[in-house]
């Protein structure tokens, strides 16, 4: 079964916006895991817009499940902080410092050289790496040549078009998913998956491992509430 993590900025958004704890992030995080989430998503930025660096050190003793920690290596902050938490995974994103949200993935083969480094130095942390990619066959072989253990597929193209185009939007994550798994690289997913779209993806890509979803998932559970929330997108992903 494809594990679903949870990403919880939307909540640090919400709070953030009228200071003090509420909503709390802890118990946010803490709960979704009671409701079945198989993870936990967080992407700090450089500005803390959302997802505060103390956030990162304070999910890390109460969360039970796997902990991944988004962000652009770029920033030495951020460099500092997976190496100092050791979470189960890192995503490595090619954000700039504005950046409302993520919206393209790597250069696999312009920056080889630097993703080699950076996840050697994640990897002899002993934290599993991703990184974030467009569904080309050329940024996946070039991931497999960084020693990534993973790549997450950048999936806004498919979502946004997926009610009009899905049979061939779902094309190149398809044959994407395919040449990862050939090439010995695990596949993770994520960017506006939601209710209406996740099955259908699933479906249709090779030995999905994990999704990260966040925006959509906190919107639904407004509506629908947490737990029931969680269990409709877990229940996409059987």
């Amino acid at each position: 079964m494809t594990k679903l993590s949870v990403n919880i900025n939307k909540i640090a958004t919400i709070r953030n916006s009228r200071g003090g704890n509420t909503p709390n992030l802890l118990q946010v995080a803490q709960d979704a895991e009671r409701f079945g989430a198989q993870g936990i998503t967080v992407h700090p930025r450089p500005d803390e817009r959302h997802i505060r660096y103390q956030d990162v050190y304070d999910l890390k003793p109460l969360l039970t499940t796997e902990f991944n920690i988004e962000g652009n290596p770029r920033v030495q902050k951020f460099i500092d902080l997976v190496l100092d938490i050791k979470p189960h995974q890192v995503t490595l994103v090619p954000d700039g410092d504005n950046q409302l949200t993520s919206d393209h993935g790597w250069d696999t083969i312009t920056n080889k050289g630097y993703l080699t480094d950076i996840i050697s130095t994640f990897k002899k942390a002993g934290i599993r790496t991703s990184i974030f990619v467009d569904p080309d066959l050329k940024m996946i072989e070039g991931a497999k040549a960084t020693g990534t253990d993973r790549i997450e597929l950048y999936t806004e193209e498919y979502a946004k078009n997926y009610a009009t185009q899905k049979e061939t939007m779902i094309i190149p994550f398809s044959e994407s998913s395919k040449l990862a798994n050939q090439l010995g690289l695990g596949v993770n997913a994520g960017h506006d998956l939601n209710l209406d779209n996740l099955a259908y993806f699933k479906q249709h890509t090779e030995n999905l491992l994990e999704v990260s979803i966040g925006h959509a998932l906190i919107s639904d559970s407004i509506y629908l509430g947490l737990e029931n929330t969680i269990q409709l997108y877990l229940k996409q992903l059987r």
